[in-house]
């Protein structure tokens, strides 16, 4: 049997022979690599990997800066509204304070003009009463003086 495998496989080997010998002359086998062409290829994926790491870099930066945007947008968003908030308050303390004032204006002024009318009632009292005094005097010296006229008469 061991005959038969040799022989089997030396037929294998010459069908193998006449197979390359009748392939054209000018064809290269396959195992052959040309080294140039495979460092070529290397560079272009390197190359297109870096082109695509730019991209990609790029684009980190691109969203990078939309999110400072935002952030500021929402920072400036919330000053604003802080502001607003603390000028609205501002503004009612402003209005109570003035409200405040006022009335304590009108008390005031209310106080005052009823001074103003005792100071008044008193005076025109105090007038009334000298003039009144006066007039009792007057008339009583005018009636001693009729006495005493009148007696002198008589």
């Amino acid at each position: 049997m061991n005959q038969k495998k040799q022989t089997e496989e030396t037929a294998e080997q010459a069908e193998e022979t006449v197979e390359q010998a009748e392939k054209p002359a000018g064809e290269v086998p396959e195992l052959v690599r040309d080294p140039l062409a495979e460092l070529l290829s290397q560079a272009q994926n390197a190359y297109a990997a870096y082109t695509q790491a730019q991209r990609e870099v790029a684009k980190g930066y691109k969203q990078r800066e939309e999110q400072m945007e935002k952030v500021y947008k929402e920072a400036e968003q919330k000053a604003n509204n802080a502001c607003n908030e603390a000028i609205e308050k501002a503004l009612r303390t402003h209005e109570k304070a003035e409200q405040q004032a006022e009335e304590l204006y009108n008390k005031a002024r209310e106080k005052a003009n009823e001074v103003y009318q005792a100071n008044v009632r008193q005076a025109l009292d105090a007038r009334n009463e000298t003039i009144e005094q006066a007039w009792k005097a007057t008339k009583e010296k005018t009636e001693k003086d009729w006495e005493i006229f009148q007696g002198a008469q008589r």
